[in-house]
């Protein structure tokens, strides 16, 4: 009786682990092993110009909806959880034009405002329930003595959970195509661009040999699929004829272009040649020889752009990037001044500048490199980097405090709450109560205190002596 037991309770604790290893759903890597964030003032100016009106057609507040670029050559873009959409770069490279990324952000944004990242545990949930039952079953059977019986109602269950869940994403799937197609039709944006990027990813499934003739094993619709259920609707639409607006094409050219150097700089070469004196080619160029370490060729195609155009911010930025890390702050100071000016005081490029005036070790420069990123992270405090220049600076004044709230918050924004908590608890100590400086280290140091407190999974966890007594004072 007491062996029968506990081959029953070991067999009950499998089938626990083997239902919920079945179906939960992926997530963004949330650590250092995921792809990084790229972050470049004219992509996000882009990302924005193009998905504001789907953003409104979607009835979503604009502040809070974002569209953020990830360095990954694989040909995707997801919602994660909150109203983030990620592409990743082998999708923007993979795009022939604006309105098939608008399209993409379309489809994402259906999955925004239908809350499919929270809904996503019901689907979890439902194949869990399943699961769990016919694991029972097949450990009492097992117990019994029915191997094979107990075996193949544990498998059968496991085939059922995983093809409900299936279901529940290609639901999602479909009903995210669909919003998004209304959201394009609200907008006053063709849908050509959506249908065609699901003709690109049914040519894809070709190359690699995908001939499935239905989707059930797997989490989205065939591509195939997807364009007979939306061609009739997106064909028959006002904005289906309606021309891209060229002023965003040309925005997106140039933004491929630029992406195309710098993540691939040998194929960029070959995309764009020497014999391509467009502004993309131009740019790709710049990045890829930057990349590649050939300054000079760098240099020479950055001066083409502003020579081009001496105001624009962008090509200006370049050219001040270039200098900089090619070891010349000082000659970099200019450009990136008049990229700051030009660009309205765009946070990533007046932080570029402040690195520039810090690098030169030349202290007189010192104060000008404090104001523009104290108005830098004024604006975006979301950049590690400014809050390390920043930091650098209150340690060359003497203000220890300040320069251990800089590091609160850069390491807040980089994910290590002990060593933030640490950092803001120094800040308290050296800034006067009821200040903002006071009150933002306090905010930071209850922050990191709350995160030192639960696991991954947001569980409540015991944290070390050292930490709960500096969370306790």
């Amino acid at each position: 009786m007491t062996s029968a037991l506990s081959r029953l309770t070991r067999a009950l604790m499998m089938a626990l682990v083997l239902a919920l290893s079945v179906v939960q759903p992926a997530v963004a890597a949330d650590d250092d092993s995921g792809p990084s964030v790229l972050r470049d003032t004219e992509t996000e100016a882009l990302f924005r110009d193009m998905s504001l009106p789907l953003i409104k057609a979607a009835g979503l507040d604009p502040t809070s909806v974002h569209v953020v670029l990830l360095n990954d050559p694989e040909i995707n873009a997801f919602v994660a959880t909150g109203q983030t959409v990620y592409v990743q770069s082998g999708l923007l490279l993979a795009t022939d034009n604006v309105n098939q990324l608008q399209g993409v952000v379309a489809h994402e944004l259906g999955h925004v405002a239908g809350g499919h990242s929270i809904r996503m545990a019901q689907g979890a949930g439902a194949a869990t329930g399943i699961s769990i039952a016919t694991m029972i079953l097949g450990a009492i059977a097992l117990a019994a003595g029915a191997g094979e019986a107990g075996m193949g109602v544990m498998m059968a269950g496991q085939r059922a959970a995983l093809g409900k869940f299936l279901a529940f994403t290609r639901t999602q799937e479909s009903t995210a195509d669909a919003a998004g197609a209304a959201y394009l039709s609200r907008a006053g944006i063709s849908g050509k661009g959506m249908l065609d990027f699901f003709a690109k990813l049914q040519n894809q499934e070709y190359r690699l040999a995908i001939y499935q003739t239905d989707s059930y094993d797997s989490t989205h619709p065939l591509s195939s699929e997807r364009i007979a259920a939306l061609e009739q609707k997106l064909k028959s639409d006002p904005a289906w004829s309606k021309p891209v607006d060229p002023k965003l094409e040309a925005e997106f050219e140039r933004v491929k272009a630029k992406l195309y150097g710098f993540v691939d700089p040998k194929q960029a070469l070959i995309k764009y040649p020497e014999s391509d004196k467009s502004i993309p080619g131009h740019y790709a160029r710049a990045y890829a020889y930057h990349v590649g370490g050939y300054p000079d060729k760098a240099l020479e195609e950055a001066d083409s752009l502003v020579a081009a155009d001496p105001d624009d911010p962008y090509f200006l930025e370049l050219k001040g990037q270039i200098l900089l890390e090619s070891g010349r702050p000082k000659d970099a100071i200019a450009p990136l001044r008049e990229a700051t000016k030009a660009s309205g005081d765009a946070p990533l490029i007046a932080a570029m500048l402040g690195h520039a005036l810090i690098a030169t070790e030349d202290r007189s420069n010192y104060a000008e490199a404090k104001q523009v990123l104290k108005a830098a992270v004024g604006r975006d405090d979301d950049n590690p980097f400014a809050w390390f220049q920043l930091g650098m600076i209150y340690e060359q004044e003497g203000d220890t405090a300040r320069a251990a709230l800089a590091t609160a918050e850069r390491k807040n924004l980089e994910g290590d709450p002990k060593l933030a908590l640490v950092s803001a608890q120094i800040a308290m100590r050296g800034i006067a109560r009821g200040t903002p400086d006071y009150l933002r280290a306090q905010d930071i140091f209850m922050v990191s205190c709350s995160e030192l407190g639960k696991d991954k999974n947001g569980n409540d966890k015991k944290m070390t002596k050292e930490l709960a007594a500096r969370c306790n004072k």
